[in-house]
C-alpha cells in the first residue's frame, strides 16, 4: 500500500520531463556512434507559405510537404513563389518519398514543379491525394506520378524511416500529424493543427496516440506557430455553423458567401444552412468548383441531391431561395467576389437585395484589398457581414493553450517552432519554455540551415542552397531580382525610348531622333519637354561624332547618362531610358 501511494504522489507532482538520452554503447573501450539525423527546412520558416522540410539520415532522405507562397506587393506580375530545391536535385537518388500533411496550397502547391525536376513517390491521405491529382492533371503529370493513398493511423516504411500518419484537426479534412521514426529517435511534425473537440466531421485529433509516443520518448517536436501570439484556445469550427443559421433564418435576400476554396468544413456548414432553409447553392470560382467536386466525389461534402445548381441557372430561382458560394475572400484582383464588386462578373450581378458574408479574416497584407471590396459592395447597396461584425470565421491553427497541450503530451527532448514568421516562432519558443522545455534545447531554424540531432546532442552545423523561385505564367525561375527591379522602375517612373538611325561609317545621324514615352508624361501636354529631350540627344550624338566614337555600346551609355541627368533636373523623375540605334 505504501509503495502505491508513493507512486501516485510522484505522478501527481511529476513536472514536464523529456525522454532522457540513452547511454552510448561501449565495448572494450570503443564508442559506437550512430549517424545524426539532419533536419533541413527549405521553406516555411520566418515566412508564411512554401513549406518544405528535408529529413536526412545517412544516404537516405524524405521530404515533408512542398507548398507555394503568394507574391508580395513588390513582385509585379508574379503568379506564385516556390521553394528552391537545388539541394534536393543534387541528391535526388537519396530521396525515398514526398509526404504531405494536408491539402492546402502552402503545402501542396509546389508539387507539380517539384515533380518536373525530381520523380519520387508521394504519400498522402485520400482528400489530400484528390486535390494533388487535380494539380497533376493540369500539369499533365498524373499518369507518370506514383501517388499513394494512406489512411490516418497507418505507418509506412521508407528505407530507414518509418512514418506514422496520426489523425489531426485543421480547417480541411484528412490533415495528419507525422511521427517520423528514425534510428536516432522519433520526430513529430504537427503540420497545421488545432485542437477541436467538436469538429464538423467528428474526426477528433488522436491525442491518445500522441501521449503514447510521448511516453515512449520523442526526440524532437516541430510544431505549427501560426497563432502562437494568440492566448487561449481557437474556437471550434462548429461555432460558425450557428452563426450561419442566425444569418440565414428569416433572410429574404440572396446570400453570397465568400470563403477559402480549401475550407471544406466551412463549405459543408454553408451547405447545411442552405438545405435547412430551403436554398439552392451555386458555385463561383474555378478553384472552389474543383475543390467541391473533388470533396463530393470522395464523400467529404454531403448534401442532398440537386442542392447544387449550375451558376447559369440562378436567374431561374427567387433571391430568397439562393446561396452563391464564391472565392475572393482575400480581395484578390481577378477573383470572383472582386469582379462582382466591380460590376464586371459575367454571371452574377450584385444588387441591394444581396447579403454578402465574407467568411474569412484577411491574411496580413491583404487588409486594404478586402476593405476595398467591402466598400465597393456597400456602394452598390448590398448588406455585407464580415469578421469584425460577426463570428463568421474561426482559425484552423492552434493558439497558445493548444500549443501547450501538444508540447505537454509529446514531451520532446528538443523543440523546433515551425510554420510562421520570426515573431511567431519566438512567441512559440516562449510558450515552450513556460511548459518546461529547456531553453538550450529549443532551436530557431531558418530556411537552409542544417540541424543535426541524435540522442545525446543537437546542434546547428551548416547551410544548404535555399531561396525562392518565381513563377510568371509558364516561366519558372526566368524572372529574378533584376527583372523585378526593372518592373518596379517602370511602374514607378515610366519609360522613354529614343529611336534614331546612324550612318555606320561616319557616325552621322541620318534619321531621328524620335522620342516615345510610356508611363512618364503625356506627350501632347509635354511637347516642349519632348523637343528638349530631342535636342539633348542630338547634342550628345554630335559630341560622339566629333570624337569619332562609333561603338554602339559607348554611344548608348553616353546617351543614357546625359539624358537621365537632364530629365531628373527638369522633372525630378527617373524614368527608364532605352536608346535604340539602327545602322545604315
Amino acid at each position: 500500500m505504501e509503495k502505491t501511494e508513493t507512486r501516485e504522489n510522484v505522478k501527481k507532482k511529476r513536472p514536464y520531463t523529456p525522454r532522457q538520452p540513452k547511454k552510448k554503447k561501449i565495448e572494450k573501450g570503443v564508442e559506437f556512434k550512430k549517424e545524426t539525423l539532419k533536419i533541413i527546412p527549405l521553406g516555411g520558416l520566418q515566412e508564411i507559405g512554401k513549406n518544405i522540410t528535408v529529413f536526412e539520415y545517412g544516404n537516405e532522405m524524405i521530404v515533408v510537404d512542398c507548398g507555394v507562397a503568394f507574391p508580395e506587393d513588390d513582385m509585379l506580375g508574379i503568379d506564385l513563389v516556390i521553394p528552391d530545391i537545388t539541394y534536393l536535385e543534387k541528391n535526388k537518388e537519396k530521396i525515398k518519398g514526398l509526404i504531405i500533411t494536408h491539402g492546402h496550397e502552402d503545402h501542396i502547391g509546389g508539387i507539380p514543379y517539384f515533380l518536373k525536376q525530381i520523380d519520387v513517390p508521394i504519400y498522402a491521405t485520400r482528400l489530400t491525394a484528390g486535390l494533388i491529382s487535380n494539380k497533376l492533371e493540369e500539369h499533365k503529370l498524373l499518369r507518370k506520378t506514383k501517388l499513394n493513398i494512406v489512411e490516418q493511423g497507418q505507418t509506412i516504411t521508407l528505407g530507414k524511416f518509418k512514418v506514422e500518419f496520426i489523425r489531426s484537426c485543421h480547417s480541411i479534412p484528412d490533415a495528419v500529424i507525422l511521427a517520423i521514426k528514425t534510428p536516432v529517435g522519433t520526430v513529430i511534425h504537427t503540420g497545421d493543427f488545432k485542437v477541436d473537440y467538436t469538429p464538423i466531421d467528428g474526426e477528433r485529433m488522436n491525442v491518445g496516440r500522441l501521449a503514447e509516443l510521448g511516453n515512449e520518448g520523442v526526440l524532437a517536436l516541430m510544431s505549427d506557430s501560426t497563432n502562437s501570439e494568440r492566448k487561449g484556445y481557437t474556437m471550434s469550427e462548429s461555432t460558425v455553423g450557428d452563426v450561419f443559421d442566425k444569418l440565414f433564418i428569416n433572410c429574404t435576400k440572396r446570400i453570397v458567401v465568400a470563403t477559402f476554396s480549401s475550407n471544406v468544413h466551412r463549405v459543408q456548414q454553408i451547405a447545411n444552412s442552405a438545405v435547412k432553409y430551403g436554398r439552392k447553392i451555386a458555385v463561383c470560382g474555378r478553384s472552389m468548383i474543383n475543390m467541391i467536386e473533388t470533396a463530393q466525389e470522395l464523400g467529404y461534402i454531403n448534401v442532398p441531391e440537386n442542392t447544387f445548381i449550375d451558376i447559369d441557372m440562378i436567374k431561374s430561382y427567387p433571391d430568397d431561395r439562393l446561396v452563391i458560394i464564391t472565392t475572393g475572400s482575400q480581395g484578390e484582383a481577378m477573383s470572383a467576389l472582386t469582379r462582382m464588386a466591380m460590376g464586371d462578373h459575367k454571371k452574377v450581378e450584385i444588387t441591394p437585395n444581396d447579403l454578402i458574408i465574407i467568411s474569412a479574416t484577411p491574411i496580413p497584407g491583404n487588409e486594404k484589398l478586402v476593405s476595398k471590396v467591402i466598400d465597393d459592395l456597400m456602394k452598390i447597396g448590398a448588406e455585407v457581414v464580415y469578421s469584425s461584425l460577426a463570428d463568421v470565421h474561426v482559425s484552423g491553427h492552434a493558439c497558445q493553450e493548444e500549443q501547450k497541450l501538444m508540447i505537454s503530451l509529446v514531451r520532446p527532448q528538443y523543440f523546433i517552432p515551425v510554420h510562421g514568421e520570426y515573431r511567431q516562432l519566438i512567441a512559440h519558443s516562449e510558450t515552450a519554455k513556460k511548459v518546461g522545455v529547456n531553453p538550450k534545447n529549443i532551436f530557431m531554424l531558418t530556411n537552409g540551415r542544417i540541424l543535426e540531432l541524435n540522442e545525446n546532442m543537437g546542434r546547428l552545423t551548416g547551410t544548404v542552397p535555399f531561396g525562392r523561385i518565381l513563377v510568371d505564367g509558364l516561366g519558372v525561375g526566368d524572372v529574378g531580382n533584376i527583372v523585378l527591379r526593372d518592373r518596379q522602375h517602370l511602374s514607378q517612373d515610366g519609360l522613354i525610348i529614343i529611336v534614331l538611325t546612324m550612318n555606320g561609317a561616319s557616325g552621322e545621324v541620318v534619321a531621328g531622333p524620335d522620342v516615345i514615352s510610356r508611363g512618364f508624361v503625356y506627350v501632347r501636354e509635354s511637347e516642349n519637354l519632348m523637343e528638349d529631350i530631342k535636342r539633348v540627344v542630338k547634342d550628345e550624338m554630335q559630341k560622339c561624332q566629333d570624337m569619332h566614337i562609333t561603338d554602339w555600346t559607348t554611344i548608348k551609355s553616353a546617351l543614357k547618362e546625359n539624358l537621365r541627368d537632364y530629365v531628373y533636373q527638369k522633372t525630378k523623375r527617373n524614368p527608364m531610358i532605352l536608346p535604340i540605334i539602327m545602322e545604315v
